[in-house]
This record gives structure tokens, C-alpha cells and sequence, in this order.
């Protein structure tokens, strides 16, 4: 078949291939990633987010980027690597999607590092820049995401949060083993009908609907400790980056807290917004920025105002109040990478009296070890109660001494229960 070329050499996802290419996704966060691919799906991209774990997947990472690359890139790349290589697909028939936030964080780049691990073996694979800043400008490019799909895809973001904040808060509790990943599914179905309507803006209608159904499930009423998961977005979110640590955790007996995906997409379009207040960095999307900032705060208000009526859950944060506590630890220029926001999110969870926090450190996240290992410690000031330990994923730590770990920050935490 004939390849067409970038001008960078390698080979393009092109408009004819939207109607015969499978697009695989690497996993990051499942409910969410599922919605997601649905919402494409309604355009016309068949999309797939591969669920291949093996320890093939960090050996073909190891084998295809240099040792000294991040470890959320090295399993994405190996995730894709594994995949490709394992028969299931027709390789001619077949594109990689990345997605790109554009910052100073190597996530940036990890595209450059996928093709060139492909130039080989692969060569007739295009790869996809899921971005929304323009990062590659080319007239054939087959890949493109109107505002609508974005709106779109935006919104079954903010359902997957509701959705993944109720499961955690009922399958630790379950009395009935399977009944709240049951309901999960159930509501999948339906956001992902919901979102082929244009009722799908009416968040509040189906945000009541959610709470009430989570609400059903039979809970025990025994007090469980409570664990916020921070860290660098990937491995805070991924079950392969993580070792699948919300599931660990709830096997402890405890609730794993795992902040919202739009806290991020919140941070991130704060941040557009400081670099003009602070640098004069103004854009032509930067109205852009304001408008979905403005948007997504008030839905976010919504949110927490509507969960603290029903009363039977605990709402996210309040992204303004993580915006303006931070700030005692560290400025809010200081954001490469998840910059500020770790310490936010560290010291908002123990300051709603979830004191034992994992931080997630994947090897080579440079802005993650710095601001995260080094603010620690001023939030563990402000608040000596904080319980707070730092994981470190990569290619050579077992998972055994990371849960060993865990285990030895939960024996402290119930000792200090009494």
C-alpha cells in the first residue's frame, strides 16, 4: 500500500484511513477512556484503548526508548510495541493515538519516540496527536476534533469523574461483592447513549440519578481509612502504570480517594491563564482557555453543591480553594509538568481529614520528584498529622516492595486510630 509521508518522513493518518484504520489508545483511566472512544466513535474513528498488561509491555518499552526515559513513556511505547507485534491486529490497517498536553513535561515528546520505535518494524503505522493546541499542522491530517466532539468528549469527561467518584466510594463498603462495578457498567451504557442525544448538557438531571442509584447499593457501616492518590497524572490514574493500587488498596480494607480528571483539565487551563497574568503569554486561544475555564469552574460548583445536598457522598474539591491554599507552599507559576498542583491536591485531601496520602512517583518524571518529594514536607508541616509517602514506579521496582510500603504506611495509620 502506498504510504504517505510528513514532512517530518514519517507516515500520516490520513483522511481515507478514517474508514479503514483501528485506532488503538494506550489505557490511562478505564471508565473514562471508554466514554471517550464512544464519543469518537460517533464521528467516524473506530477506536480501541488496549488493555494488554503483561510484562511484555515494560520489556518491549525497555527495548524500544533509551533506559532513561520516563517510565509512563516507556509503557505506553511497549503498550503499543506489545500490541502491534502480538497477531491480534493488521498492522496495515492500523494508527496509534497519543495524547499531548504540549508542556514542558517529556509527555511532549513521547511521539517523536514512538515513531522512531516504529521506523523499523513498523514503518507503515502512522501515530495521532490527540491535542488540543495544534502541536502538528498538516493539510492531510485525517484526525480532527470540531468543537463539538470536543464539548462532547469534555462532558463524558465530567460524567466518567462522577462516575468513577461514586464506584470508589461504594466498592470499598459493598456488602453485595460486584453490585457497584454492575451499576459502573449499567451507567457507561447510558452516558454513552446520553451522549448521542442533546440532552447530554443537562449534567444535573443525571448527576441526581447517579446519586441516587450509587446510593442504593447496601454499604457496611464500618469506618474504613481513607487514602488520596496523587502523584504525575499517568501513574495516578493508570492501573498498569500504578500495579493496579486502587484495587490493592480496597483489598486492604480501605477507600481509595483519587482526585477528578477536570481538576486537571483545570489546572490546565489555569495555567494558560497565569502565563498571561504573569509572562504576557496572550494567544489567540487564550479566550478559548477563559471561556472552558470559566464553564467547567461553575460545573464543578454545581457538582459539589448538588453532592453536599444528597448527602450520602463526598464531593470533590474546590479547585479555587486548592488554587488559593496552595499558594502558603508554592507560586502558581510554578507549574511544569503537575507543578503546583500536587501540593494542592496533598494538602487539600488532608485537610478534609484524609491524612494518608500516596504520592505516585514514576522514574524520570523530573517536575513529579521535584515538587512533589520536595513540597511534602512543607505539608507535612502545616499539617503533622499528614501521613505521607511517596511510591516509585519503574522498570525495576517489584510490585511486592511497593504494596510492602503501603502496608507499612497503613500499619502506621491504624496505629495512630488507636
Amino acid at each position: 500500500m502506498d504510504i504517505e509521508l510528513g514532512k517530518d518522513g514519517y507516515p500520516i493518518f490520513t483522511p481515507e484511513m478514517k474508514k479503514t484504520h483501528t485506532i488503538l489508545i494506550p489505557m490511562m483511566l478505564p471508565i473514562h477512556f471508554e466514554i471517550l472512544i464512544s464519543v469518537f466513535g460517533q464521528y467516524g474513528y473506530k477506536c480501541e484503548v488496549m488493555k494488554n498488561e503483561s510484562r511484555a509491555v515494560v520489556d518491549e518499552g525497555l527495548k524500544n526508548v533509551h533506559n532513561d526515559t520516563c517510565y509512563p513513556a516507556l509503557l505506553c511505547i511497549g503498550q503499543f510495541m506489545d500490541a502491534l507485534k502480538s497477531g491480534k491486529y493488521d498492522v496495515n490497517k492500523v494508527a496509534l493515538m497519543l495524547p499531548q498536553t504540549g508542556g514542558g513535561c517529556r509527555a511532549s515528546n513521547y511521539i517523536y519516540l514512538l515513531r522512531k520505535a516504529l521506523k523499523d518494524t513498523f514503518p507503515q503505522v502512522p501515530v495521532i496527536s490527540l491535542n488540543f493546541i495544534g502541536l502538528e499542522k498538516n493539510p492531510r491530517n485525517g484526525w480532527h476534533m470540531s468543537m463539538p466532539e470536543l464539548v462532547k468528549a469534555l462532558y463524558g469527561m465530567m460524567y466518567a469523574d462522577m462516575l468513577m467518584t461514586l464506584y470508589n466510594q461504594c466498592r470499598s463498603a459493598e456488602l453485595i461483592k460486584g453490585s457497584s462495578k454492575k451499576l459502573l457498567d449499567r451507567w457507561i451504557r447510558r452516558v454513552i447513549t446520553l451522549l448521542k442525544t442533546k440532552d447530554f448538557m443537562n449534567t444535573k438531571k443525571y448527576y441526581v440519578r447517579m446519586l441516587d442509584d450509587f446510593a442504593k447499593i447496601e454499604r457496611s457501616s464500618v469506618p474504613r481509612i481513607k487514602v488520596g492518590i496523587v502523584g504525575e497524572i499517568y501513574v495516578k490514574f493508570s492501573p498498569l502504570g500504578n500495579n493496579h493500587l486502587e484495587d490493592f488498596l480496597i483489598s486492604e480494607g480501605c477507600e481509595p480517594v483519587v482526585p477528578s480528571l477536570m481538576e486537571f483539565i483545570l489546572y490546565y487551563l489555569s495555567n494558560k491563564l497565569t502565563d498571561v497574568e504573569i509572562y504576557g503569554k496572550h494567544t489567540k486561544l487564550t479566550p478559548i482557555f477563559r471561556m472552558f475555564y470559566k464553564n467547567f469552574l461553575k460545573q464543578e460548583k454545581e457538582t459539589i453543591k448538588l453532592m453536599e445536598q444528597h448527602g450520602h457522598f463526598t464531593p470533590p474539591h474546590d479547585f479555587e480553594h486548592l488554587k488559593a491554599s496552595v499558594q502558603q507552599y508554592i507560586g502558581l507559576g510554578v507549574n511544569m509538568g503537575e507543578g503546583w498542583l500536587i501540593p494542592a491536591e496533598m494538602g487539600a485531601l488532608v485537610e478534609s481529614g484524609i491524612e494518608n496520602v500516596i504520592c505516585t512517583q514514576p522514574f524520570g518524571c523530573l517536575p513529579n520528584h521535584i515538587i512533589a518529594k520536595g513540597m511534602s514536607r512543607a505539608v507535612k508541616e502545616h499539617y503533622p498529622n499528614a501521613n505521607i509517602i511517596a511510591i516509585d514506579y519503574d522498570p525495576g521496582a517489584t510490585r511486592v516492595n511497593q504494596e510492602n510500603r503501603i502496608k507499612l504506611m497503613l500499619a502506621n495509620a491504624r496505629a495512630s486510630q488507636g
